[in-house]
Parts: structure tokens; sequence; C-alpha cells
């Protein structure tokens, strides 16, 4: 019998090659979320100012990115099982950056669209169902700390990544700056990925190498998970989350503008962004011994309070702690799916399970934004809207108590 089966890897080492993928991991969602999440906002301005098209046809393009991103992330799985962690993220990283160049040369509508096209690309090899699938490779027991941690450059992406951005547009150009940058995550990650990552540990993680040979096919795995209410519970709680998370974010500015103004507003939506960061770098701590549905519940009746806060108060220290306290938990919420679906599913699932579940909720979110903007100018105000958030976030927080049957066995029974 090969001795290397009896290997024993510790994974709080600090020594443990995992601790350099999460580097890696950090770098990349810095620049994935800073070209791919946060940038849009930064590309809908520019080019609404150079070329005087309607928003909502830039915003249309952006939606356009969202879904077809979730049609790839769905797969995302698969590719990593063909081609390996290392490959999916140099081509995801390359994506990336050549969708970059293209939004900063568009110069009709149809152009902006297809680079959103080849973002949405770059977008799944660089976010979170990669980042998670990369990092089950080489983690278990402290699988839940190692997302976080790496996840954490998801907030870096924004509090750093959009101001950067934006100096240099007006330093350079929108289009000299989007090359710019694009070279510079390429100088940054590319290097950085074919140093760091290699062969996963096979002997950590047994279960995935007896996958290959005896485990179901993705679409079995799929099929399954949506007939089973443990996982839908996960997929559509977090999807109703989101799409009020990432609606409420959207429209902050524009609700906060003219009750504190424009510079409250910004010390508002930075505070909340730090605090994303500072919250998941707490829970990081322990939240593989926490029960995870019951935190989940708890963090979105904490956004829902926030919410109610920022809706009912005039008060500019009141609201600016209701954004702080929404925040505490924005960024725990794209790590507990996969430490839930860790928990209670087959190992052998895990992959396609995060995908599914990542592409559900994205294909969710994007209509967030459109949806809180179309009730608010049909009812005059936010207050319809941001009463549907809590509402959304209450139905979330009850479902995600479902447990269905016994956890451990969907997907793969």
């Amino acid at each position: 019998m090969d001795a290397s089966n009896h290997v024993s890897i510790d994974e709080t080492s600090i020594r443990y090659d995992g601790w350099r993928i999460v580097a890696v991991c950090f770098l990349v969602a810095t620049f994935g979320w800073g070209f791919g999440f946060y940038g849009q906002s930064v590309y809908l301005a520019e080019l609404h100012r150079a070329h005087g098209w309607p928003a909502s046809l830039i915003s249309g393009a952006t939606t356009f990115f969202y879904l077809f991103g979730a049609l790839i992330v769905a797969f995302v799985a698969e590719a990593i099982r063909a081609f390996g962690p290392r490959n999916c993220l140099l081509a995801g990283i390359v994506a990336m950056a050549a969708a970059a160049i293209a939004i900063g040369q568009v110069g009709s509508l149809w152009q902006l669209y297809a680079a959103n096209a080849l973002l949405a690309f770059g977008w799944a090899g660089t976010s979170l169902a990669i980042i998670t699938n990369t990092l089950s490779f080489w983690f278990d027991k402290r699988r839940g700390m190692a997302i976080s941690l790496a996840l954490n450059g998801a907030s870096f992406g924004g509090i750093v990544g959009v101001p950067l951005l934006i100096f240099a547009t007006g330093t350079f150009g929108f289009s000299r700056a989007m090359t710019v940058s694009a070279v510079v995550m390429l100088a940054v990650l590319v290097p950085v990925v074919l140093a760091f990552v290699g062969e996963p540990p096979q002997p950590a993680h047994p279960a995935r190498k007896k996958a290959s040979a005896d485990g179901p096919s993705s679409a079995q795995i799929r099929a399954r998970a949506l007939r089973d209410l443990g996982f839908l519970s996960i997929a559509i709680a977090f999807a109703l989350v989101l799409f009020a998370q990432v609606g409420f974010i959207v429209h902050l500015i524009s609700f906060l503008d003219p009750v504190i103004g424009r510079e409250s507003a910004a010390v508002a939506v930075a505070l909340l962004t730090a605090m994303a960061m500072t919250g998941r770098i707490l829970f990081s701590t322990v939240i593989d011994r926490l029960n995870q549905r019951l935190a989940s519940a708890l963090s979105f009746l904490s956004q829902a309070v926030a919410l109610a806060i920022v809706i009912n108060s005039r008060n500019e220290v009141l609201l600016i702690a209701a954004c702080a306290l929404f925040g505490f938990s924005v960024g725990n919420l794209i790590t507990l799916p996969s430490l839930i679906v860790q928990r209670e599913f087959d190992p052998r699932a895990f992959g396609v399970l995060i995908s599914l579940s990542t592409a559900i909720n994205q294909v969710t979110y994007a209509f967030g934004p459109g949806v809180i903007g179309l009730l608010r100018d049909l009812s005059g105000s936010y207050t319809l809207p941001f009463y549907g958030c809590i509402a959304l976030e209450v139905i979330a927080a009850a479902l995600i108590m479902l447990r269905g049957r016994d956890a451990s066995r969907c997907a793969v029974a």
C-alpha cells in the first residue's frame, strides 16, 4: 500500500501550503471584485459621460453580465475537475484583463455587451465559485477560516480598487486607466498563480479521490439537489438576502445623499464595506464551530433591523451606525453557504453544489438594483422597496432553518 495514503496534514500549521493558496485567492478576489462587481459603478458613470448613452442601457449590460455569468458559474466545478485549479484561475485572470481593456475601448452599445460577456468568463474564474472550489482542495477542517480570509479580498477590492480606478481615470483617462489596470492585474496575479498554485494534496482529502471513481455525475448531483429541501432552503434563502443586499447597497448613496449629504453618505458606504471585512475576519475564528444556519438567520435579521433604522431615522450618526450594522454581516453572507453545504452534504458533491448555489444567487441578485429602482420610481420614495427588503430578510431567516431530511446525504444518495 502506498505510504502516502497515511500522510496527515495539519491545516492549523502556519507552514501548511494551503495558507499560500489563501493568500493567492485573496489577491484574485481583490481584482475579481474590483473589476467585476464594484467596478460596474465606475463603468456606468464613465461610459455615460463619454457617450451619453442612457443609464438604463448601460446598467442593462451589467444585468446581462450577471445573468450570463451565472450560466458559466454553474459549471465551474466541472472546469476545475477537467483542467485543474491553476489553469482555471489563469483563464479567469486573462479573460478579466481582456474584458477590462475592451470596456475601456467600447464605442457602441453592442461592444459593451460583448465586453460584458467576456467579463462574465473572467468573473467566473476569479470570484466566489472558483475560490471556494479551489480552497476545498486544500482545506477540510479549517475550510471556513480559509474561505473567510480569502474572501476579504472582495471587500479590499471595493475599499482600495475602486478609488484607485477612479484616480487612474482622472490621471490617464478612462480608456488608458482600464488598460493600465488590466496590465497591473496580469503582472501581479499570473506569476503568483504560477508560483504557488500547484497540485492539491490528494492524501488530505481521500473523498475527492474516491469521487472520480464512484461518485455521481454532476448532472445527477444538480438534479437531486434541486429536489432537496435542505439544499433549496440554502440556495433560496441566500438568493433572497443577496437580492436585498445588493439592491440596497447600489441605491444607498442615492438614498442618503438628500438626507445627510454626499460626503457623509460616502462615509457610510466606506464604513459598511470596512465592517464587512471586520465581520468576516471575526467570524473566521469561530465560524467552523458555530451552528451555521442559526448564524445565517441572525445575520439576516440584523440586516433587517439595520434597514428598519435606515428607513425611519434622519439622524446622521444613527444612519451611519445602521450602515455599519448592515455591513457587519455582508461579507459572511457569501461565505456561509459553502460552509453549510460542506457540513451537511457529501464532500463529493461540494464543488457542484457550491457552483449551483452561486449561480442561483447571481441570477436572483442581478435584478435587485433594477427592481428596487422601479419600486422607488413607482412609489416616489425608498420606503416601499426597503420595507420589501426587510420582508425578504425575515422570510430568508425562517427559510434557512429548514434542514429537510437527514443531512449529509442529498445529491449523492
